[in-house]
């Protein structure tokens, strides 16, 4: 994969803070605006011991730490910079948070003053995450994973969920090396009625087969398989397939429009399922799957007019005030393995930390990344629904986000990481050929091998502009 075409990946990394506030609507901008920052002027030096763990006793020093307030609000980052510094004696913490950071630390290091460590997502209109990777100026993080987390016996790599860090969002040059530390993420998946399911004595199914077993009995009384709020929600849906069919450096290679890439058997699988699919799916949903109407699919579950509908962690709150059917229960599940023996897959929105280059304080600025790892952090993270992406992370939940995030931990895989950016192209649109189809699909009027050969058609010309 050429260097240039996997940076340029980084331009359309969804999982942008901005874009999980706008999708989860989430209303949690409590907290302050602005910056919050304490200061010292304990000299600027390096630590008296290379001790990964932590605890262990360091001269005095100031670390510079810069993070983006988004939905969650600000008092995390003065509680968890607070827990930092009490583990981690002789060190302090010189915090800066705003909304819009961007604003408040570019000025400072276009004069050479730089943050030692940053929370800011790609996918921000201003970028600077990825100009800064565009122009080689992040320190790699690959060393940080065999770290121990402070004050536990664990690496962090061991605690990070597997899925996070192969991906073009954690390894912008496609190399191997990360820079970026993976942060708070929302898994997307299926969504369905749990009480329905009790009611009639129905098991979740696992696979794709057990899928179109459970359509075919639930026809019977009446109650379609599938919806799906609008088609823009297959962009989620169709990476976890894709994933799940050919793997990540599959995956990779459609986001990057690979030749050939979406004639191939493993993305055919993904195509005719979806088609399959389309004649299981809910009479009303194509009329009602637009930005006016998408909550009236929502409410097909609600109402066990639907057993399904893709979706993420913002489902619930959107949907609280809605009336539904007695002895409704959220249930979430991964999309089914689309090979026998394969494993589920769940696509999800998540943020990113990294550390400058040109950062002063590098090896403490690592330490501090690996104790975003530790269980203390994300408990302190947890209690504002920020959640880190660690084994074991819904230990700290509570209701039905207990059950939402504990998805990875009952072995779904997790899918990361948007279609690569390239040079306008007169009449091409990736997600609209490939998920906006999905609308066509299900009404009959387009059949699932023309959608599959336009969707090759765009992936060419868009290979044509990345050059």
């Amino acid at each position: 994969m050429k260097l240039k075409k996997v940076i340029s990946a980084l331009l359309v990394m969804t999982m942008a803070a901005s874009l999980l506030a706008g999708c989860g609507g989430s209303g949690n901008d409590a907290g302050s605006s602005g910056a919050d920052s304490s200061s010292s002027d304990a000299a600027q030096t390096e630590t008296s011991s290379e001790d990964a763990g932590g605890g262990s006793a360091v001269e005095e020093q100031v670390l510079k730490v810069a993070a983006f307030e988004g939905g969650y609000g600000a008092d995390m980052w003065s509680e968890v910079v607070a827990a930092f510094e009490a583990s981690h004696p002789g060190v302090t913490v010189e915090l800066t948070i705003d909304k819009k950071l961007e604003d408040v630390i570019s000025p400072s290091m276009k004069a050479g003053d730089y943050p030692d460590v940053v929370h800011l997502a790609t996918g921000r209109e201003a970028a600077l995450t990825e100009t800064l990777t565009k122009e080689n100026a992040l320190l790699p993080l690959t060393d940080v994973l065999e770290m121990t987390v402070p004050g536990e016996d664990v690496k962090v790599k061991d605690k990070i969920i597997p899925g996070f860090l192969d991906t073009l969002a954690t390894n912008p040059y496609g190399d191997g090396v990360t820079y970026y530390a993976p942060m708070f993420y929302s898994p997307c998946g299926l969504f369905y009625n749990a009480g329905l399911f009790k009611e009639k004595g129905w098991d979740v199914p696992t696979t794709w087969s057990e899928m179109w077993e459970l359509g075919d009995t639930a026809a019977a009384d009446g109650i379609a398989l599938f919806t799906y709020p609008t088609t823009g929600y297959f962009d989620a849906f169709t990476y976890a397939a894709l994933a799940s069919a050919g793997g990540s450096d599959f995956f990779d290679s459609c986001m990057t429009y690979e030749d050939g890439i979406w004639e191939s058997a493993d993305a055919t699988k993904v195509f005719e399922l979806v088609g399959t699919l389309a004649g299981y799916t809910e009479a009303t949903t194509v009329a009602n799957a637009n930005n006016d109407n998408f909550t009236k699919n929502q409410q097909l579950i609600l109402d066990n007019k639907a057993i399904f509908c893709p979706n993420g962690t913002w489902l619930p709150g959107e949907m609280a005030d809605a009336p539904r059917a007695d002895g409704f229960e959220w249930g979430f599940m991964a999309l089914p393995a689309v090979n026998d023996g394969g494993a589920g897959c769940s696509f999800c929105w998540f943020e990113q930390m990294w550390i400058p280059a040109a950062a002063q304080n590098q090896d403490m600025a690592k330490e501090f990344v690996a104790y975003m790892y530790s269980d203390e952090a994300a408990q302190i993270f947890a209690k504002s629904t920020a959640i880190q992406p660690i084994t074991g992370v819904s230990d700290y939940l509570e209701g039905d986000n207990k059950m939402f995030y504990s998805i990875y931990d009952n072995g779904a895989t997790a899918v990361m990481g948007g279609f690569a950016a390239t040079a306008p192209v007169e009449g091409v649109n990736m997600l609209d050929t490939l998920c906006g189809t999905v609308n066509s699909i299900v009404s009959g009027d387009k059949t699932v091998a023309d959608w599959q050969a336009a969707v090759e058609e765009a992936s060419d010309k868009l290979r044509a502009a990345m050059e």
